[in-house]
């Protein structure tokens, strides 16, 4: 075995020889019980699940980071021990070649070419510099020193430890190719508008929802302590939510409208706002406050800031047509669309995430929740835009949100005049498995059941059967089909400048 590699390969096995000799020649000390506990301590890849168990307490890149090295590791070791080294027989180091104290036992069975220990330590190592470039360059050392320690204590050659590494660089850039690098989210953008000034809440008419995810029976008589001038109106459970909304507006001196609850009523008050050309000032009121949050505006003191000094900036606004009832006569609605609207099992999902984020934390409440809801749902059949597919998540978002994967969370632009389409299919073969695999690996962004688009105006047809639809959090059922359109600038709304 090992005459026909040297037979083919005399130059690499007179270099090996001659950089092992070197090697022999170190005087020995400490580092020959280090080099040896080194080697040991990344047998079957157990200093690197290590390294990934404390990365993965670290809540975003940090926990993506690990599980693309654990991904990059599986590769590398599964290329090098289950392909290379049954092409590329070859004998390990014998120990007349090294000094007895440093030669490693018991002395792997297997062959030489290539190490497997130097593949998983690069391939970890690169996999999370690829994500995280600073633990990359901080893992680097170890990687390297696995590496040598594989040379110092005889249980390989030089140039299996480079073949090796090679292996392991080349399987982290692979499997990148297919879990691409999130692109950072850009900078904040406005368009700024003139807007009255409000100090102390004069000339500001607030609707409070009593049904808002953050209310309290201290909400209204808090709002009037800060806003003391102002106008605040409170709606209960069993009111008309659209009419006192109106009322409220429509409140004799009222120069901007204010609205404390959820996205449903957020929505509501919006429509209210642009129908009387005045601006809306959004206080987080809510659950989840996902414009409020995009406005600027998520904190009380954010709001009052912006309302007192006149800072407002322009929004875009969806309109969605509904199309209800039995095939024959059909009802058509026209509703008001500031941040989401979604088809298939996407309730589902954030409900089960919502539910699961206090124990469990947003990143993996979303995982367990989408195995979850993935795992029991069925596919619906869709037209989109004149395509046919099975959808498992119809997702339309007024303007562009990041990150461009299944869980979207910020929009940094609220006039960018688009409408962020996003469809997670069941066309492929084997469906439900590359989805759940996407999810788990966190590749649902590069999977080919995504498919991210942009467009202006949208329409989605369930060819007559009815479906269920969410806008803005609020469910309508017995939905035949639906159409969205972008109106640009449409939205004054109270946001602070820095």
């Amino acid at each position: 075995m090992q005459s026909k590699w040297r037979g083919s390969h005399r130059w690499i096995g007179r270099l090996d020889r001659y950089l092992v000799r070197h090697v022999s020649d170190l005087p020995g000390g400490n580092h020959d019980v280090f080099f040896r506990r080194l080697s040991a301590s990344a047998n079957h890849g157990k200093l690197w699940m290590a390294a990934a168990a404390v990365m993965a307490v670290f809540p975003g890149r940090t926990r993506r980071a690990a599980l693309h090295g654990l991904i990059a590791q599986a590769v590398a070791s599964a290329v090098t021990n289950g392909v290379f080294k049954t092409l590329l027989p070859r004998t390990r180091p014998l120990p007349e070649h090294l000094p007895v104290f440093r030669f490693v036992l018991p002395q792997p069975t297997s062959s030489s070419m290539p190490s497997g220990h130097s593949a998983s330590a690069v391939a970890f190592a690169v996999g999370v510099g690829l994500v995280r470039p600073a633990l990359g360059a901080a893992l680097a050392p170890a990687a390297l020193g696995v590496a040598y320690s594989r040379v110092h204590t005889g249980a390989h050659w030089p140039s299996d430890v480079f073949f090796g590494s090679a292996l392991g660089a080349g399987a982290a850039l692979v499997t990148r190719r297919w879990w691409p690098v999130r692109p950072p989210f850009p900078q904040t953008a406005r368009t700024w508008t003139p807007a009255p000034e409000l100090p102390d809440g004069e000339g500001l008419s607030i609707a409070v929802n009593t049904l808002g995810g953050s209310f309290t029976e201290e909400t209204a008589s808090a709002l009037q302590e800060v806003f003391p001038k102002a106008h605040i109106h409170t709606v209960h459970p069993e009111d008309d939510l659209l009419g006192e909304i109106r009322a409220t507006a429509d409140w004799p001196g009222t120069k901007a409208l204010g609205v404390w609850g959820g996205d449903g009523t957020v929505g509501a008050a919006a429509a209210a706002a642009v129908e009387r050309s005045i601006p809306l000032l959004v206080l987080p009121g809510g659950t989840l406050n996902h414009f409020a949050r995009d406005a600027g505006t998520g904190s009380l003191k954010e709001a009052v800031a912006a309302a007192s000094r006149g800072e407002a900036a322009l929004a875009d606004i969806g309109v969605v047509t509904v199309e209800r009832g039995l095939a024959g006569q059909p009802e058509a609605a026209e509703l008001m669309m500031l941040n989401t609207s979604s088809l298939g099992l996407y309730p589902n999902l954030v409900r089960r995430r919502e539910q699961l984020q206090p124990a469990l934390g947003k990143p993996l409440a979303g995982v367990v929740a989408m195995i979850r809801t993935f795992a029991a749902g069925t596919p619906i059949t869709l037209t989109v835009n004149g395509v046919r597919h099975k959808v498992w998540i119809a997702y339309v978002g007024r303007g562009r949100y990041y990150p461009r994967d299944h869980a979207p969370l910020l929009r940094p632009v609220l006039d960018d005049g688009i409408l962020d389409v996003r469809l997670i299919t069941a066309d492929e073969s084997f469906a439900r498995l590359r989805l759940l695999w996407s999810v788990l690996t966190g590749t649902v962004a590069s999977s080919r059941i995504t498919h991210l688009a942009e467009a202006t105006e949208v329409r989605i047809d369930a060819g007559g059967a009815p479906m269920a639809l969410a806008v803005d959090g609020e469910a309508l059922a017995g939905v035949r089909s639906v159409e969205y359109r972008v109106v640009p600038r449409a939205l004054a709304y109270y946001t602070p400048h820095s």
